[in-house]
């Protein structure tokens, strides 16, 4: 297979590998000994000190020599690594010497983490001096050296565009009115000292919050990621997914997606995921009848849809956290219905193509309907035993709480060694048993792979059950699960070596060592391009707080938008796409959440709507990881096409086609926030039953959408056929559309009995009041409005309970300013509660009885029943 590929493809093996690097890693191999030497030491270094930092207490704390770094002190530290890495690593044009690091880069990397470290060093004086807004010239010099650096190793490492949006922002931030900044955000500009002083001297700026998650967060799952697939897990999760798929119709390209979302578990690399799993996919897609375009567009929407799949998400779900102030468990929470059917969407998009092109399985054919139905067996087997586990682990700690810790790692020793001793059975998988031999390509087996590798899936489950079930912090999750890791990767090589009796342990030991410190290395050069984008994406972010934009935006849009809010998300949408073109997807998710998220929320509270603040953060997300595939840009596609020999244009748009549903889902969650299982509590039987049934239903609608976008579902569609299946959808995924239609879903009450409205409400029940009034910043009249939960307790408090406080003697509704500190004194802050015309309230809204929204289901399966009958007298080949 390897001359054919050769024939094909633009790159060669190492070729791709270097674009990888190039893009995560740095494309810089030093021959001298020495420098490579010193570049793998400081990656080392780097990662053993994040391990050190994740749990310090854990061995040290009772030791009063050693000292505890706090957060404002591991982050200049975190950041002098990655800065130094960048400039050593990643050349400054393409014109630079790869095999040596020049002079200017070794100055400019020293220079750049002595800036770092100063704001380490020096903690104490800047809390004395800048951080108490008396910053010295020397602090100013070395603040603005710091943040050029800064700007450099971002253009190095992640390409010009976060550069250059930075220096947008800093300019704007200093000089504050000209004639390409326009009048409503325009504001006196910081003084030089002032810029420097926010940016790079002080807690926020470039040490803010997104550097912090970078610290605490996300080196660690990237670390545990990249200990992952080096110990042979991803290779494991390709090989598993090709036989467990590779035999139906259009197999390889069903193996690529599965594959893609099991490397997207422990990888938040688009690129990487593309190369790693494109370089088996797409020679074996092309050969059962795709294109070479196609073949890279299913790669490609697979590989960048890994991205949000829980529990990584390319690092964006450790902000969310930091940014929306909600735990880890509830973003996975919120983005896991979507993420799945997806992908579980993606798989039916490659199945139609197969069917539309005919294409003939490799090897002997199988059902795609037995395959799902195997699966659904398995994943009921897993759950009932992982409820078993739960349940057994809370006996043990009602009867002997001090033993359960040592009885489970006891236990998980146990498992782990059995589970090895099965895989040392079997023959170690080969990364090249998918390749063609001979013309002929030969599948392995379920039977043969799965035993293989059952102990890769103990750190995951480590990392699902400190998440999921202890609730620790993201950071103490990934640090067992990453310790569980280094653990396995150091001792399964010997332990299989010492089970099979005829090799060497001492030879597979060296072996199982070096796997670790490559790992570990991986880990932290893969780490670069984050640590870096997120510290220059603080810029922007200290920029927001600083300036009249991050208020003023709303305005702005809503005057382009003309205060419609699905102009607006559309308005949103194209500028994630924009920006996201040059950034990486951690980077705009930063860039545009800081802007636009709130903006969402406020504009869709003046239609009426509630925007759950999750669904305005996840839905810029969406769209910041779909700039991967959208042309002219799109790196994923530019990869795939140097993998299947296409051309990369088409390759980005067909994808961007196959990626249809991932560009939908945001506005569906956005009208419909129960998709992300927003207000649905899975602490409760009912809450789980209903969390099953969004999932059905969403499941069965996205495939509908799948098929009314490929034009066909039993046979080829016909244009109102592929609309009706639109509608049914449509339908499906939004049935209150059609229910709001004709049943209005509030009763209208006179501002006036707003007290009475409260009084009559169900306690647990809510209404929403719709506040108008001037606003503090430009005197025009605005509105908003607000969701009120009613309170337990005497309906006559539940006023106060509200934070709202009426003027006296007022009969129209008039309002004095909220109480301070409740969440509606923020909501309302942008209103003036002091000018001439008073804030009121113009409208309460409370529920109505109404029939429920899914007796629409009835008119959609009707609908679809018309399509299935139409579409069967010209069906000739199976659906599935």
């Amino acid at each position: 297979m390897a001359d054919q590929q050769s024939s094909d493809r633009q790159f060669t093996d190492e070729e791709l590998q270097d674009l990888v690097a190039s893009s995560d890693a740095g494309a810089r191999t030093p021959n001298a000994k020495g420098v490579a030497l010193l570049i793998g030491g400081l990656s080392l270094a780097w990662s053993l000190f994040q391990l050190w930092i994740a749990q310090p207490q854990l061995w040290f704390g009772g030791f009063s020599w050693v000292t505890v770094l706090n957060s404002s002190q591991t982050r200049p530290i975190h950041l002098a690594f990655a800065l130094i890495l960048a400039y050593l690593c990643y050349p400054a044009f393409k014109s630079s010497p790869r095999d040596r690091v020049p002079l200017a880069d070794w100055v400019l990397g020293i220079v750049a983490t002595a800036c770092a470290l100063y704001v380490f060093w020096f903690a104490d004086y800047l809390a004395e001096t800048a951080r108490s807004g008396l910053p010295t010239q020397t602090q100013v010099i070395i603040g603005s050296i710091g943040i050029v650096l800064l700007l450099e190793a971002s253009r190095r490492a992640l390409g010009p565009a976060l550069t250059i949006v930075g220096a947008i922002f800093l300019a704007y931030a200093y000089f504050g009115e000209g004639w390409l900044i326009p009048d409503l955000i325009a504001h006196e500009g910081l003084s030089f000292t002032a810029l420097i002083n926010a940016q790079w001297l002080d807690t926020a700026g470039v040490f803010g919050i997104p550097l912090g998650v970078s610290t605490a967060f996300v080196f660690l799952f990237v670390l545990f990621g990249s200990l992952l697939d080096k110990a042979g897990a991803g290779n494991y999760f390709i090989q598993l997914a090709f036989a467990g798929l590779g035999h139906l119709r259009g197999g390889p390209a069903k193996a690529a997606v599965v594959g893609s979302a099991m490397t997207g578990l422990i990888s938040g690399s688009s690129i990487a995921n593309v190369v790693t799993t494109g370089t088996f996919t797409i020679p074996l897609m092309k050969r059962v009848g795709f294109t070479s375009e196609q073949a890279g567009s299913v790669e490609v929407a697979s590989s960048v849809n890994g991205q949000i799949m829980p529990p990584v998400m390319g690092a964006a779900a450790f902000l969310m956290v930091e940014f929306i102030g909600i735990s880890y468990v509830q973003v996975i929470k919120h983005a896991f219905i979507p993420a799945v059917i997806s992908y579980i969407a993606l798989v039916y998009i490659v199945h139609l193509e197969a069917l539309k092109k005919d294409m003939k399985s490799l090897g002997e054919g199988a059902s795609l309907l037995r395959m799902a139905l195997n699966f659904a067996i398995g994943f009921a087997i897993f759950g009932a035993g992982f409820t078993a586990l739960i349940y057994l682990l809370n006996g043990l700690n009602a009867v002997v709480p001090s033993l359960v810790a040592p009885i489970a790692m006891i236990g998980l020793g146990v498992v782990y060694l059995y589970l090895v001793w099965v895989a040392a059975r079997q023959t170690d998988l080969d990364p090249e048993t998918l390749e063609e031999k001979g013309g002929e390509i030969t599948l392995p087996k379920v039977a043969d792979v799965w035993k293989t590798g059952l102990h890769y899936v103990l750190p995951i489950l480590v990392l699902v059950w400190f998440l999921m079930v202890e609730q620790q912090s993201p950071a103490k999750s990934a640090f067992y699960a990453t310790a569980l890791m280094l653990f396995i990767i150091i001792t399964q090589k010997p332990l299989k070596a010492m089970f099979r009796k005829g090799e060497s342990v001492a030879v597979a030991t060296s072996e199982g060592f070096y796997d670790l410190i490559d790992g570990l290395i991986a880990g932290a050069r893969n780490m670069i391009g984050i640590g870096v984008a997120t510290a220059a994406a603080g810029i922007i972010v200290a920029t927001v707080t600083k300036t009249p934009i991050g208020t003023e935006l709303a305005a702005l849009v809503e005057q382009l938008s003309g205060g419609v809010l699905i102009i607006m998300l559309v308005l949103v949408g194209l500028f994630s796409l924009v920006l996201g073109m040059g950034l990486p997807t951690t980077a705009n998710y930063i860039v545009v959440s800081s802007l636009m998220a709130g903006v969402v929320v406020s504009l869709g509270a003046q239609e009426g709507l509630i925007v759950p603040l999750i669904a305005a953060h996840l839905f810029v997300f969406y769209f910041g990881i779909m700039a991967d595939v959208t042309p002219p840009v799109g790196l994923a596609s530019f990869a795939a096409a140097a993998v299947s020999g296409g051309d990369p244009i088409k390759t980005g748009f067909t994808a961007f086609f196959y990626s249809l549903r991932t560009v939908a889902l945001p506005f569906l969650f956005i009208y419909n926030p129960t998709l992300i299982l927003y207000g649905v509590d899975l602490g409760t039987t009912a809450g789980i039953l209903q969390a099953v049934f969004v999932f059905i239903v969403a499941t069965f609608a996205m495939l509908l959408f799948a098929a009314a976008t490929q034009g066909y579902f039993l046979a080829k569609s016909k244009i109102f056929e592929s609309i009706l299946l639109l509608l049914v959808a449509f339908t499906f995924f939004v049935p209150n559309f059609w229910l709001n239609q004709v049943s209005p879903r509030f009763a209208d009450i006179p501002p006036a009995q707003f007290e009475q409205a409260l009084a009559d409400a169900e306690p647990g029940s809510r209404i929403r009041v719709r506040i108008s009034g001037p606003d503090f910043n430009t005197g025009n009249m605005t509105e908003t409005t607000l969701p009120i939960d009613v309170a337990e307790g005497d309906p006559s408090t539940r006023v106060q309970e509200t934070g709202l406080m009426l003027r006296p003697g007022e009969t129209e509704g008039a309002l004095e300013e909220p109480m301070f500190g409740t969440s509606v004194q923020e909501q309302l802050s942008n209103f003036d509660f002091y000018a001439d015309d008073p804030v009121r309230i113009s409208q309460v809204l409370a529920p109505r009885d109404r029939m429920p929204a899914q007796i629409f289901y009835i008119p959609a399966l009707l609908v679809l029943g018309l399509v299935i009958v139409l579409q069967r007298r010209r069906q000739t080949k199976p659906a599935f």
